[in-house]
């Protein structure tokens, strides 16, 4: 019976210039003020073969810092440790303004970039994605800003996140530069991208998927979930940690490498998106590869998610 091997190895981000590796290094948490720490936990990631950063500009609110603290801290250690720079491919969004909520308009997209930049202390972003749609935009003007931005050397390429296939296609239509990736929320929770067409249409387009919240917001991690619930959701993260856990078992691996290595399967060539600031956390993530699966055992944990057998 042939089996789904997984490769650590780095691949193309869509139809961009850049290799990254198949896991990214995720910075919604990534805050503080001490930049030894936060320096020791970018080479933790490195370390776990991860060259692939994703941050943002709206990341700090919700550390209870100021918008933008999360890329600030990343320009902090890039000052600190230069070299780090040209290690990694670096992935910001924007996109989303405090009470607004969102802002595609020419002004404000080169504002956010130039402020992302000012921030990170760098002169390009290398994949800039637009946080969420913002419905008071047109296609055409967003694309037309994106273009300019990529032709001033500012950003290396552009992406999508959390936008709907009809969105995806409507932006890709009007620019000149490919829309090299989309990041949608992905994890055995999170399953609508695998229904929706959004998985179809990148694998149409070229496009590379970025999976945020890979362990289902922390509810496929190695703890107990809510002990005492009893709802319908927790039943359902109950089955489908014991449907991990019996497949990692036989490769020695945690449940939650097991699930980054189930969203690694996936022929869309997904990649995870490692949320947590814990060193040993993040190179443990780096135990997915040691996972394979038959498509018999990767639809089994899919049913056990589901909770009922496919038609």
């Amino acid at each position: 019976m042939s089996h789904i091997a997984l490769s650590p190895n780095l691949r193309p981000l869509g139809k961009s210039q850049y290799q990254v590796s198949p896991l990214a290094w995720g910075m919604w948490r990534f805050a503080g003020d001490d930049v030894a720490a936060a320096h020791a936990r970018c080479m933790a990631a490195v370390a776990a073969g991860i060259n692939f950063f994703d941050t943002a500009d709206i990341y700090g609110p919700d550390n209870d810092e100021a918008f933008g603290a999360s890329e600030l801290l990343l320009g902090r250690v890039f000052q600190a440790d230069p070299a780090l720079r040209g290690q990694i491919v670096l992935a910001s969004k924007g996109g989303i303004r405090m009470g607004v909520p969102y802002d595609s308009s020419p002004a404000y997209l080169v504002e956010a970039v130039d402020a992302s930049l000012s921030r990170l202390g760098v002169d390009r972003i290398d994949l800039w994605q637009i946080h969420r749609p913002d419905m008071l935009a047109h296609w055409a003007d967003v694309a037309g800003t994106l273009d300019a931005l990529i032709a001033a050397g500012k950003l290396g390429a552009v992406g999508v996140s959390n936008f709907t296939p009809a969105q995806t296609r409507a932006l890709a239509a009007h620019l000149k530069a490919p829309l090299v990736s989309t990041q949608p929320e992905f994890s055995l929770l999170a399953l609508q991208p695998l229904f929706d067409g959004t998985l179809d249409l990148a694998m149409e387009m070229g496009q590379a998927v970025l999976g945020w919240s890979p362990l289902g917001q922390g509810r496929l991690g190695d703890g107990d979930p809510r002990p005492g619930r009893k709802t319908a959701e927790d039943d359902r993260v109950v089955r489908t940690k014991a449907a991990l856990a019996a497949h990692g078992a036989q490769f020695g691996v945690s449940i939650a490498a097991t699930a980054y290595a189930w969203v690694l399967a996936h022929p869309a060539g997904i990649t995870p998106i490692i949320g947590s600031q814990n060193p040993a956390r993040i190179a443990e993530a780096a135990d997915a590869f040691k996972v394979t699966f038959t498509r018999h055992q990767w639809y089994a944990i899919l049913v056990a998610s589901l909770g009922e057998n496919l038609p």
